[in-house]
């Protein structure tokens, strides 16, 4: 499988899944909103150079940071039901996009994943 990748997309790979392996929960979150944001980023920027493949590429990323995100909350009540609303939100605004693409809208995700990502790192990320 790794035959089929270039060098440098083996070595992220590694590098990511040694960096999921050792993580706490706390991390891994971040570590989704890290994809998340980043993903989104490049489907923006796909977006403006017309690039559709690199877009597809960024929707599905995101799609998958989300659902990693969804998966991973506990709890019925409280912070988890809203997590979990914030979340499918989320989710559809980048799903909708993939058929009819907002950039509005994917930047207005893409910049409360960066906000909460500050304030729970205390304003370092």
């Amino acid at each position: 499988m790794l035959a089929q990748r270039n060098p440098q997309a083996a070595y992220n790979r590694v590098a990511f899944d040694a960096r999921i392996s050792g993580a706490k929960p706390e991390e891994l979150v971040a570590m989704c909103y890290e994809q998340l944001v980043s993903a989104l980023g490049s489907a923006l920027i796909a977006a403006d150079r017309g690039d559709n493949r690199m877009k597809s590429t960024g929707l599905t990323r995101a799609v998958s940071a989300l659902t990693a995100l969804q998966l991973g909350v506990s709890g019925e009540e409280g912070v988890a039901d809203a997590l979990r609303q914030f979340y499918a939100a989320a989710r559809r605004a980048v799903l909708d996009s993939v058929l009819n693409f907002d950039a509005r809208v994917l930047a207005s995700v893409r910049q409360d994943f960066i906000d909460i990502s500050r304030a729970t790192a205390g304003g370092t990320a």
